[in-house]
């Protein structure tokens, strides 16, 4: 069984529900306040380890409170941080979040997370069957040096560009996997998407994107399913009909359990059913890493 290595970022989410998100210079009253831990790197992590896959975190917190519960969390929830610095004189990773109507809207001060380096990255010993998964929330040049060192020992990278960020060839030549929506899709195709537009919409934009026909793009579309080109050709993956609570997270779910699914060695397409499964999973609670599922829960919707 291969291993899950993330590099990203740790943040402490403060989360406030509300009945509808305020306009511009609106205040309007909220419901609640709740504190999750959260970050993309994390949740990523926390889904592959929840999901049985060995998960490494490499990544900073600050020297203060968020990061003492952050580290403690993760550590309960299996997650290795042997690689997870804590860094003097510097905040933690925040993330301002408001839930509306299942829908949110968010604001990330990267703090220690822009501090991960390519030093950071290069101490992790890889090896063929690993899987290595990085996001747009700790610097490129970290993410490049990482996937290097990926590539050469034999390992697949998967990319979440996100939050939506342009990036170059040199970065997008190691990538194995894409993971994005349609908004990051949209950025880097260099087009306007909509979550509501036709399939081939999105099997166009992904065929513009400079990756080569030997990379695999899975297009989350949330309630739809996911769109993925494998060696080219198009598929699509019936989303789930439930009831979502909270969306913060789920595209973090998907990558984290796709990851820990093709380190048990499941084929791509299979490994795109079970994380489209558990991410139907996650929408259904509040938070972020406190809402990843379990293996077993994930069975339990794949045979209903």
């Amino acid at each position: 069984m291969g291993r899950v290595f993330v590099a990203g970022s740790i943040n402490m989410d403060v989360v406030a529900t509300a009945d509808r998100h305020p306009k511009v210079g609106e205040t309007v009253a909220g419901q609640a306040v709740h504190y999750f831990p959260g970050g993309k790197g994390a949740n990523q992590a926390v889904a592959a380890a929840k999901l049985g896959a060995p998960s490494t975190l490499i990544g900073r917190l600050g020297a203060d409170a968020f990061g003492q519960q952050l580290r403690q969390f993760l550590s309960a929830q299996g997650v290795d941080l042997a690689l997870v610095k804590d860094t003097a004189d510097v905040h933690t990773g925040t993330a301002v979040i408001t839930i509306a109507d299942a829908d949110n809207t968010i604001v990330v001060v990267p703090g220690a997370n822009a501090l991960v380096s390519a030093g950071d990255v290069t101490a992790p010993v890889l090896a063929k069957g690993d899987v290595a998964v990085s996001q747009f929330e700790i610097p490129q040049a970290t993410i490049i040096a990482f996937f290097k060192r990926a590539r050469a020992a034999g390992a697949t990278t998967i990319l979440n560009p996100a939050p939506a960020t342009v990036c170059g060839h040199e970065l997008l030549d190691l990538v194995d996997i894409l993971v994005l929506n349609e908004t990051e899709l949209g950025l880097l195709a260099q087009t306007e998407l909509h979550d509501t537009d036709d399939p081939s919409r999105f099997v166009e934009a992904a065929r513009r994107l400079p990756t080569g026909l030997d990379k695999t793009i899975c297009v989350t579309l949330g309630k739809r399913g996911v769109l993925a080109l494998v060696g080219g050709e198009p598929s699509l993956i019936a989303g789930r009909a439930v009831k979502a609570v909270d969306t913060t997270g789920a595209g973090d779910c998907f990558v984290g359990a796709l990851a820990a699914q093709l380190a048990n060695g499941e084929a791509i397409h299979d490994a795109l059913e079970y994380a489209n499964a558990a991410a139907s999973i996650c929408v259904q609670r509040m938070g972020a890493a406190p809402s990843m599922p379990t293996a077993a829960e994930v069975a339990a919707v794949l045979r209903s």
